[in-house]
């Protein structure tokens, strides 16, 4: 095998893996309060390093709390360092950009997004947490996951090869991905806009089966910007509108899950496997936002909570991965796709 393709292997595989540290940092960050630690961007108050108190105190009226200014320097260094990460990728990519040219393309798209990341990290601090930015920046970091996730991939599929069809499993699965996906997104504004706690209890919300709430004003997404939206700006019942959102969604993702885990297993799918182990993350979701709604959000939870989601992603993209590989009992599999 070329050696260069191994390499891009292992820095793909283990990108991905520091990519997800990342991610769990930045929530970190956010769940911590300390996304406008530092008022500047991209240094901290004007240095790279967070500065003593005189010092900052000469930069900006706003008071120094050194926790949260290293803790959003410290993702700050690691999304940095991640941004080498896949300026590497695409080096060792070029050289092997006529033979596998999939790799090469991943690459690029990997960059132009942590690219997009970086502007999405200075937007956060300039406009003061705005909840449309903050949801995108969490989304723009799956999405880098997602794309080392391809890259890895492709620079192990053998050229020329193609996947088979598979019909209903493969339409089920990609549901399952889009519904997935919007979950994601839903997590992302429940916590961007302080929401974890609009509902209170499980399996009810605040006591009901369907609380009241404000729709129009918890997805109003051309709010203006301003002053600051640390805590929130929106009052209880658009948070509750978000929160509940986030719940149905929940449901609607599980009873997807068991169709598409039906049909895998009807068709003796090799996605079965990674969706089997979806449904027991899921389950363990479930378990981790009852926990999260009745013991006042702790923070370990939500840690594990979103460790979950990005699972729940990284299975989710292996099951349409798997769909149009189908373990006939014949093992007459004609177009299969195989990996070195």
């Amino acid at each position: 095998m070329n050696e260069s393709l191994k390499v891009i292997r292992w820095v793909s595989l283990s990108g991905a893996v520091f990519c997800i540290v990342v991610i769990l940092v930045g929530v970190a960050t956010r769940l911590m309060d300390a996304g406008l630690g530092c008022p500047d961007w991209p240094g901290c108050y004007g240095r790279l390093v967070v500065p003593d108190h005189a010092t900052a105190a000469e930069y900006s009226s706003q008071p120094l709390e050194p926790v949260k200014a290293w803790m959003e320097m410290i993702h700050r260094y690691l999304a940095s360092a991640l941004g080498l990460w896949v300026l590497v990728i695409n080096a060792l990519a070029w050289r092997q950009r006529s033979a596998f040219p999939a790799v090469m393309r991943w690459s690029l798209a990997l960059l132009g997004m942590v690219l997009l990341q970086g502007a999405f990290g200075a937007w956060t601090v300039t406009l003061q947490l705005w909840p449309q930015v903050v949801t995108a920046h969490l989304l723009g970091g799956l999405t880098c996951l997602s794309l080392f996730f391809a890259v890895w991939l492709s620079s192990r599929q053998r050229s020329g090869e193609q996947n088979n069809e598979s019909g209903s499993l493969r339409f089920a699965v990609a549901a399952l991905m889009g519904v997935l996906i919007l979950q994601l997104a839903l997590g992302g504004w429940t916590s961007s806009n302080y929401a974890g706690t609009g509902c209170v209890g499980f399996p009810k919300c605040n006591g009901e089966w369907w609380p009241a709430m404000d729709v129009s004003e918890g997805f109003h997404l051309t709010q203006t910007i301003g002053p600051h939206y640390l805590y929130g700006q929106l009052h209880a019942e658009a948070r509750t509108a978000i929160h509940f959102a986030h719940r149905l969604n929940a449901v609607l993702l599980g009873v997807l899950l068991l169709v598409a885990y039906w049909l895998a297993h009807r068709r003796a799918s090799a996605a079965q496997q990674p969706l089997g182990w979806m449904m027991s993350v899921y389950l363990v979701q479930v378990a981790l936002g009852a926990i999260l709604v009745t013991q006042g959000m702790p923070l370990v939870v939500a840690l594990l909570h979103t460790a979950g989601a990005v699972a729940l992603l990284l299975l989710g993209w292996w099951s349409l991965l798997l769909t149009p590989q189908l373990a006939v009992a014949s093992s007459r599999v004609s177009g299969r796709v195989s990996y070195e």
